[in-house]
């Protein structure tokens, strides 16, 4: 580890916490329906949209209408992104002739960005077409960011309101994620992107000759503006299969910055909105706080192990920390913290393999979208996501002290802990289940790159990334088989909608109660002991849910590497 090193995270952090009020101040005016700089000229199409849509701001819902117009909205562009693909081959912009994508396959992209996951099974540059990327994946992209924005207000408004009958409107707060926020900032991220030498062009691939005299075909395409809204909106799938280790998607150490606090900008500042809607800043302050203790664990840790590198190859007189599958203009200390990043929030984008760490470094990875994707998380999904156990410490608390637990002045009853469980506990059954069926299922083994431990990890971290909505991969392991296509197309829908419906219960149960005023006994959310316990709840439920499968993967490879034994 350098100094140099060091610092690199620590700018990063630093840019990262300065945008979480003037982010946050303007999202807070943008989902209560206030005046921005914005309205005058959006404000026009918004109402368009509405009257479209046949629903207008006014028109509040009950939780379980936002819900059904919710999934009836993310059904039609899985169906719509489905199509796109097994015709792609008969549409327009399409200028190297790609063909219709495989039923399988196809199956589990468009499961895939409906869900901001984008596991890719494939290569960008060599399946899909300029119209897939730009009207199918590009579109997914924004509606799938928006829909995990709007679910988070939902669930803040279950907090904030009292004696209320409804949570907000789905096409309301979508619509609004979608127009003030996410597209404003995706047309200027891409300027930027553009600058910096990102392509954007809907021109054929170029043909160039090598210095050798042999032929390649340079692909190029509408690259900028899916990359802003790849990292914005914490999806991350990447228009070149390389993703963000290709230069035409990351050209230097400052795109790189840029990307990584992208890729957490609009996840930390939903914490500042929660906490100007709830009327007190310091209780989102606290929940960030949470997430910060966590990430810098895993950073450190992470950076450390790669920094360190494999004792095996000291022993032959070479020294150095490890690059293998590192992008070598970007080093150990820019790798560790890009996969701690992308980890911790769900996009998974990345700038160095994840498979070719550490046991310990790629370990960090895995234990962040095991913990559920809260450390930051995607943009409202993490946010939803940490509230869920932000009700279950509360619950722990009014245990210690044998009182009724409440937060923010609402009661915590039998019915939010009992919603916030189930959410919790479906992520963990998608990723363990299906790992134990594939692992032994010859079918399933037969995908593995690399025999022993490290194999199971690539299975392991397989579902793992597609029920986090992750989407990153350890590259090792053959995807685009029916099988993985099937079952890690299942584990994204569980790891997405049956963590949405029981936030949504939460915010419908939360919203009807009265606030009640605090007393001397109740328990201060808003300062240390409460990021205390709410960051031992977290590891504590995911340590003890997942080390078993992680003491057979990664952490019996790292034993095996200390003897002497590779994978």
């Amino acid at each position: 580890m350098t100094f140099n090193g060091w610092i690199q995270i620590l700018v990063f952090c630093g840019i990262v916490v300065l945008l979480v009020k003037p982010l946050g101040g303007y999202m807070t005016r943008v989902f209560s329906g206030e005046r921005t700089l914005l309205s005058p000229v959006l404000g026009p199409l918004e109402r368009l949209l509405y009257g479209a849509a046949g629903t207008s701001e006014r028109d509040e819902q009950h939780w379980t209408t936002y819900a059904a117009a919710m999934l009836f909205f993310n059904l039609a562009g899985f169906l719509l992104l489905y199509l796109l693909q097994r015709l792609q081959g008969s549409l327009p912009f399409n200028p190297a002739g790609m063909g219709a994508v495989g039923p399988e396959l196809a199956f589990n992209t468009a499961v895939s960005f409906v869900t901001n996951t984008n596991w890719q099974n494939y290569g960008g540059e060599s399946t899909m077409s300029y119209l897939t990327q730009m009207a199918g994946l590009t579109v997914q992209n924004f509606v799938s960011a928006a829909t995990g924005i709007a679910i988070a207000v939902a669930l803040i408004r279950g907090f904030a309101r009292a004696s209320a009958k409804t949570v907000g409107n789905f096409w309301v707060d979508m619509t609004r994620a979608t127009l003030y926020v996410l597209l404003p900032l995706c047309i200027v991220l891409t300027l930027v992107y553009v600058y910096l030498g990102v392509p954007q062009t809907l021109g054929a691939y170029v043909d160039a000759a090598t210095v050798e005299g042999a032929r390649q075909t340079i692909a190029l395409g509408p690259v900028a503006s899916q990359l802003a809204i790849k990292m914005l909106g914490t999806n991350g799938g990447g228009f070149f299969n390389a993703n963000s280790a290709h230069p035409f998607e990351n050209p230097d150490a400052i795109s790189n910055l840029i990307q990584m606090v992208s890729i957490f900008a609009i996840g930390a500042a939903m914490t500042n909105v929660f906490g100007r809607m709830v009327g007190n800043e310091r209780q989102g302050w606290a929940i960030l706080a949470t997430m910060g203790v966590l990430f810098i664990a895993g950073v450190a840790v992470c950076y450390w192990a790669e920094a360190t590198g494999n004792p095996l190859v000291h022993a032959l007189g070479l020294e150095g920390g490890n690059m293998e599958g590192k992008e070598t203009r970007f080093g150990i200390a820019s790798s560790a913290l890009f996969a701690a990043i992308t980890t911790a929030a769900s996009c998974g984008a990345v700038n160095a393999m994840h498979g070719s760490f550490t046991a310990l470094g790629g370990l960090i990875p895995l234990i962040n979208m095991e913990l559920g994707e809260v450390i930051v998380g995607g943009v409202g999904a993490g946010f939803y996501g940490i509230l869920l156990f932000v009700v279950l410490a509360i619950f722990v608390a009014g245990l210690m002290v044998g009182r009724t637990p409440e937060y923010l002045g609402k009661k915590i009853e039998a019915k939010e802990v009992k919603m916030a469980v189930l959410g919790i506990l479906c992520l963990p059954a998608a990723m363990l289940i299906f790992t134990a069926i594939a692992v032994v299922l010859p079918t399933g083994v037969a995908s593995i790159g690399t025999p022993g431990p490290h194999g199971f990890s690539e299975i392991l971290y397989a579902y793992t990334s597609g029920a986090a909505n992750n989407g990153s991969a350890f590259g090792g392991l053959t995807g685009n088989t029916p099988w993985y296509n099937i079952t890690i197309g299942l584990a994204m829908l569980m790891g997405r909608f049956l963590i949405i419906i029981p936030a949504l219960a939460i915010a419908g149960s939360l919203v009807m109660k009265k606030s009640v005023p605090a007393s001397a006994g109740t328990f201060p959310t808003d300062g240390g002991l409460f990021v205390g316990l709410l960051t031992g709840v977290i590891l504590i439920v995911g340590g003890l849910t997942f080390f078993p499968a992680l003491a057979v993967g990664p952490i019996v490879e790292h034993l095996a590497m200390l003897l002497g034994q590779t994978f």
